[in-house]
């Protein structure tokens, strides 16, 4: 019978170290990866490992599953191979002899987590709608920069092919049509307001 515990956090830069701080596990399983998926390397082989009479520790329900249905799934599972689900934030342990309020206890907060990762997207999106409208950029910045895009305009008007001007400013040429294309657009767009 082990104590084994189940970490997760969604990216590398966030901290797992307040998750079962507290709990002395036998076996931890931890991972930095996304919960939108079920298929994740260390919890395949945590659920793997659990044996009938060990306890899963886990910090929270949204830790181990982002949807209802995939958080039932495994609780299911791993009751009926006769291993205990203890979550500590919402202080439920789920066993064999589960009540049917246990039950509706799971339902009703898996339901509340994963409206409220809904709901979280949600904003995030309309965040950047918003920044986006402000004219903020995301992603990566451009190789190309106004600076470049006037030197690569005066090589050119210097008579340079592609390749040499490509080589010369350190890019690709994948990246040169791609701002000589930009540049075809600003100059179709002042020549069509001066109309």
């Amino acid at each position: 019978m082990a104590e084994v515990g189940y970490i997760r956090v969604s990216t590398v830069n966030q901290n797992d170290a307040r998750q079962l701080a507290e709990i002395e596990l036998q076996h931890t399983f931890k991972e930095k990866l996304s919960g939108k998926s079920i298929k994740r390397p260390k919890l395949q082989e945590c659920l793997n490992f659990c044996r009938a009479g060990d306890t899963l520790h886990v910090h929270s329900m949204d830790r181990l599953a982002r949807n209802l249905k995939d958080l039932q799934n495994i609780v299911d599972s791993l009751v009926k191979r006769e291993v205990k689900v203890h979550f500590h934030k919402e202080n439920l342990i789920f066993s064999g002899e589960d009540n049917s309020l246990s039950k509706l206890m799971l339902q009703i907060m898996g339901a509340v987590a994963e409206f409220e990762r809904s709901l979280i997207n949600e904003r995030q999106k309309e965040g950047i709608k918003l920044a986006q409208e402000k004219g903020v950029r995301f992603g990566r910045k451009p190789v190309v920069d106004d600076e470049k895009l006037n030197q690569i305009v005066n090589l050119l008007n210097k008579g340079l092919n592609k390749k040499e001007i490509s080589e010369k400013m350190r890019i690709s040429r994948q990246t040169l049509y791609k701002a000589l294309k930009d540049v075809k657009k600003i100059h179709q767009t002042k020549a069509n307001l001066n109309n």
